[in-house]
């Protein structure tokens, strides 16, 4: 397996624990969205804004497809990547997919106050927003190779418990950080 690559809905930790796994298996880490606005030159509102989701999903495509060529490093993607059935194979092919998980509560949250600067689908209501999120996206994270949830855990946690499965499935013998 290539790469280990995060997926799950926005604000279950994807940017935050990947940057961690990173750390442990002495990798870097690439998050789509932070490249997306590198090659850009635009924020993901600004993006949504100019070219509507459709245009922003293309990108998203785009950078992905781009980004999974590389190999021994952790990937955060955003939370509406497995729109796309290409971007779920690319996903499938060679890659240790995490789905990180999070209840409806546990969004809000964490998301209360961030939503409108960085998440141009959370807009308005975040809450109903959420939820219809979720129902939209029911079963789309279903391939990945294991689900973690993160309600009520430490980042630390959920990344350590990442590294030790990778290491499981891979039998990999990495270097890096102390999980």
């Amino acid at each position: 397996m290539r790469n280990v690559v995060l997926i799950g809905m926005t604000g279950t930790g994807k940017s935050t624990v990947g940057r961690l796994v990173a750390e442990a298996l002495g990798w870097p880490h690439v998050d789509t969205d932070e490249r997306i606005e590198a090659v850009t030159g635009r924020t993901i509102a600004e993006l949504f804004a100019e070219r509507g989701e459709a245009g922003f999903r293309q990108w998203e495509h785009e950078v992905l497809r781009e980004v999974l060529k590389g190999e021994g490093q952790v990937v955060s993607t955003g939370g509406g990547v497995v729109l796309r059935p290409d971007n779920v194979a690319l996903l499938r092919d060679g890659q240790f997919v995490v789905a990180l998980a999070a209840e409806p509560e546990t969004l809000v949250r964490r998301l209360q106050g961030d939503a409108s600067r960085h998440r141009p689908l959370l807009a308005g209501d975040v809450e109903a927003q959420i939820r219809k999120l979720i129902r939209e996206r029911r079963g789309l994270y279903d391939f990945a190779h294991v689900r973690i949830a993160t309600d009520n855990r430490l980042p630390q946690e959920v990344a350590a418990e990442i590294v030790h499965l990778y290491r499981a499935r891979t039998n990999a013998q990495v270097t890096g950080g102390s999980y």
